[in-house]
């Protein structure tokens, strides 16, 4: 098939029709279209190497298999108005009861100084 372009001729008034092929028009690629299962498979498959990444290269664990020096300790029970403060003061030498909280909290996995009615805490015995 050909079409008929009206060009003008340089140099003239008039117009002459000049026949032209027609251009064929090609096809644009079709653009990937993930369906909904290919877009489950491609999201359990990352989430699953996402695991594997974390696995491999998270933090190790820093226990040994060494057994730690044993500290001698007595058990607690915490009464009504008993705070970590006051159990630590009562164990700890004068000027070291803020760090005797602390030691308190890191033998018993204490995420804070928080203490309730009836919980049985390791105190340590004469540091």
């Amino acid at each position: 098939m050909s079409t008929i372009v009206v060009t003008p001729v340089f140099g003239s008034r008039t117009t002459r029709p000049v026949a032209r092929p027609m251009a064929r028009r090609v096809a644009a690629p079709a653009a990937v279209r993930l369906t909904r299962r290919g877009r489950l498979v491609l999201t359990v498959l990352f989430l699953g190497l996402a695991l594997v990444a974390l696995t491999v290269l998270g933090p190790t664990s820093a226990a040994t298999g060494e057994a730690g020096t044993p500290e001698p300790t007595r058990t607690v029970m915490v009464q009504q108005g008993d705070t970590l403060w006051g159990i630590a003061s009562s164990v700890a030498a004068p000027g070291e009861v803020r760090e005797m909280v602390h030691h308190i909290e890191q033998l018993n996995a204490l995420s804070g100084a928080g203490v309730y009615v009836g919980q049985e805490i390791a105190v340590p015995v004469g540091r």
